[in-house]
């Protein structure tokens, strides 16, 4: 895939690329001011049609949701000859019990034996995160483990 990176003097810079079907692009205008637009565009026309400013908080939420697919996809397939073995993906809602907390007083692996094998964090791949690594609201969990530790995962999560 080829990402095409145009500096903007005084604004920032513009990252897009053709989408497979040839007929649009798009990308993101990463400002000097911090603050990220997402945009669409037509390929053989350098011109943006539609620009949609995220906050930071969106920005992340949207790199989560293009990122963690691609992680727990890889994993199952990893993992696809192990029956029994599943992966799933949960998020930390603001107002968790544990957000703002350490990874560790979950107590994940010894209350539900499954084990949280990374953490997606603004877009970036935090894997085999420590008891120390600290959750915050926004960040998704990639946890493997059996079908009833799954759900057992998703209730401490969400219930404590």
């Amino acid at each position: 895939m080829n990402v095409e990176v145009t500096p903007l003097p005084g604004i920032g810079v513009r990252k897009d690329f053709s989408i497979k079907s040839g007929r649009r692009r798009i990308g993101v205008i990463d400002r000097r001011d911090g603050t990220i637009d997402l945009i669409v565009g037509k390929a053989d026309n350098p011109d943006v049609t539609d620009q949609l400013p995220l906050t930071a908080e969106e920005a992340a939420a949207l790199a989560n949701l293009l990122g963690a697919p691609q992680l727990v996809a890889q994993l199952r397939a990893d993992h696809r000859d192990l029956e029994g073995v599943n992966t799933r993906q949960f998020p930390v809602l603001r107002g968790s019990p544990y957000d703002g907390r350490e990874l560790g007083e979950t107590e994940m692996r010894t209350r539900t034996k499954a084990s949280i094998v990374a953490v997606m964090r603004a877009g970036h791949v935090h894997p085999s995160p420590g008891p120390d690594f600290t959750l915050t609201a926004g960040d998704l969990l990639v946890i493997v483990g059996t079908t009833e530790g799954l759900e057992a995962a998703g209730k401490i999560l969400t219930d404590g």
